[in-house]
């Protein structure tokens, strides 16, 4: 098998991180034309075309693994620099800046849960990069080879991956105490959802249907929406009367508990399971990752009991 130059490899991980050889250029620091001439000289070795110039430029299926691969090297020198500031605990490595361990987590465990998981790693020197988006979208970074490892709610492994179950969150719908009694005096129920707007993430963020379809026994609903693309926003949108929302209960939890939200359906949550996917690759940096979000979700998510342990249900 080929030896591929390592510059060359972080050259094209740039382009498409980056989103373009301009930027990708600044980043290494580095001209243009350097860069260019860097994966023509991969692509040629490849023997295929590695990135389609489109707007926005994105990889072929030869790309995805040659840049997948090139992260795989990155996950290499950064177990390496681990073991030897154990041995040379004086030594300041050689890590690069543009070497960064990414992966992908929704915005709401960013917002409620992960972020402290990761801070003792971060604070390390591991070079981390978080990706968001979308819990239902999350593992196509990692399918596609951008990150090493995603938080999702998918529940099927990925090829070459491993998965596991990080636990629930649970999904409240809320609403600033004034604007529920003007709007929703009797709460959310099945006949009055439609009234008032909802305040979502993004398109891709589809809980708010959920939420309604799910809890109401609904085959289909249309909702007037609102978007807000944080999810910290989406919170202070509510508190100013925006509308609905349904929010994570760990993120909001205190808020209810003050009065500064209402639970609009105290009987209903949408429950979303997460998961963990990550390369199958042994890896002291990535096993490092695993353990501090398997131990973060493990305390503040809703473990659920396994099948076999749960008792029968009531027929009373």
């Amino acid at each position: 098998m080929s030896t591929f130059d390592p510059d060359a490899l972080e050259c094209l991980a740039a382009i498409i991180e980056e989103g373009g050889f301009e930027r990708a250029a600044q980043r290494l620091s580095i001209t243009q034309s350097a860069v260019s001439q860097r994966l023509r000289a991969l692509e040629a070795q490849v023997g295929t075309v590695l990135i389609v110039r489109s707007r926005p430029l994105k990889p072929t299926p030869a790309g995805q693994l040659m840049l997948k691969h090139a992260k795989m090297m990155r996950l290499l020198r950064a177990d390496l620099e681990r073991d030897l500031r154990e041995l040379a605990p004086s030594s300041t490595g050689s890590g690069r800046e543009e070497e960064r361990i990414s992966v992908a987590i929704n915005a709401d465990s960013i917002a409620t849960w992960a972020l402290p998981a990761l801070s003792p790693l971060a604070q390390a020197g591991l070079p981390i990069e978080i990706i968001v988006d979308d819990q239902e979208f999350t593992h196509e970074w990692l399918r596609e080879g951008q990150v090493l490892g995603c938080v999702t709610s998918l529940g099927r492994a990925l090829r070459g991956c491993r998965m596991e179950v990080l636990g629930c969150m649970d999904y409240v719908a809320v609403a600033q105490p004034d604007y529920a009694a003007r709007h929703l005096p009797k709460g959310l129920n099945a006949h009055n959802f439609y009234q008032v707007p909802f305040v979502a993430f993004n398109r891709k963020d589809h809980l708010q249907h959920e939420f309604v379809t799910r809890c109401f026994a609904l085959p289909r609903v249309m909702l007037k929406q609102l978007f807000v693309p944080s999810s910290e926003g989406q919170v202070r949108a509510v508190l100013a009367g925006w509308g609905v929302s349904v929010l994570p209960e760990l993120q909001v939890r205190d808020r209810l508990a003050r009065g500064e939200l209402v639970n609009l359906s105290p009987r209903h949550r949408l429950p979303v399971k997460l998961y963990w996917h990550c390369w199958n690759l042994s890896s002291d940096v990535l096993e490092s990752l695993s353990e501090a979000l398997r131990t973060a979700a493990a305390s503040v998510l809703r473990q659920e009991e396994p099948e076999h342990e749960k008792a029968p249900a009531s027929r009373g």
